[in-house]
């Protein structure tokens, strides 16, 4: 048996966990959203084509995503410490957070509004609308079943940045599963971490995948 205290540890790094994923998933989706339209209207078969922004901002996005999280995190400190004032704990971790994915987030979007279908961007430009209309109006709306799987798999992903952000100080159950798990060999403290980790990523996907079914104009 766990001693109590170590329970207590836990769950104050279960809501730690939820901090930082959905702070960071918010902000994240703040930044990357509108990256991802930016995008998708610019791309050679978008509704405005610009390759040069297209070939700019898929080369800034490619550069981060290929940088591994834990590096990304250390290689970033300065930054993080300039904006909350410390490199260690959940508030600093949402930093690197939303810097490692942002650029995820962004071709997520890409991806689902690639998958609007042709003839209903040509019916709206037929009668008329103008580029922010047909985002706000057919794109985003048309897309969001897709978008709605994506942001399921981006919390996941964040979840397991979040994981990972503990071998470094970043709080919640990553750290709780280096410190007693791995540095104290308490190998139960480690498979408890794991199994509640796989719960949460399980209740997420299942949400995203009911609300995306919900959302699908195609089996109503």
């Amino acid at each position: 048996m766990l001693d109590p205290a170590i329970w207590s540890l836990i769950g104050r790094s279960i809501l730690e966990t939820f901090y930082m994923v959905l702070v960071s998933t918010f902000a994240s989706y703040v930044i990357g959203l509108p990256l991802g339209v930016l995008l998708a209207i610019t791309d050679k078969d978008g509704i405005t084509p610009c390759a040069p922004v297209y070939a700019a901002l898929g080369f800034v996005i490619n550069v981060l995503r290929s940088v591994p999280f834990l590096i990304l995190m250390m290689t970033i400190q300065p930054l993080t410490r300039a904006i909350v004032g410390t490199v260690l704990g959940s508030t600093a971790t949402i930093v690197p957070l939303v810097v490692g994915a942002s650029p995820f987030i962004a071709r997520m979007v890409e991806s689902s509004l690639k998958e609007v279908d042709s003839g209903v961007i040509e019916a709206a430009t037929s009668i008329g609308c103008s580029p922010m209309q047909i985002v706000w109006k057919v794109l985003l709306p048309e897309a969001r079943p897709s978008l709605t799987v994506g942001a399921a798999i981006s919390i996941t992903t964040i979840l397991g940045y979040s994981a990972m952000a503990g071998f470094v100080g970043g709080g919640g159950l990553g750290s709780v599963a280096t410190n007693y798990g791995y540095y104290r060999y308490q190998a139960d403290v480690m498979y408890i971490i794991v199994i509640i980790l796989v719960i949460i990523v399980q209740i997420f996907q299942e949400v995203g995948m009911r609300a995306s079914r919900h959302l699908d104009k195609r089996i109503r």
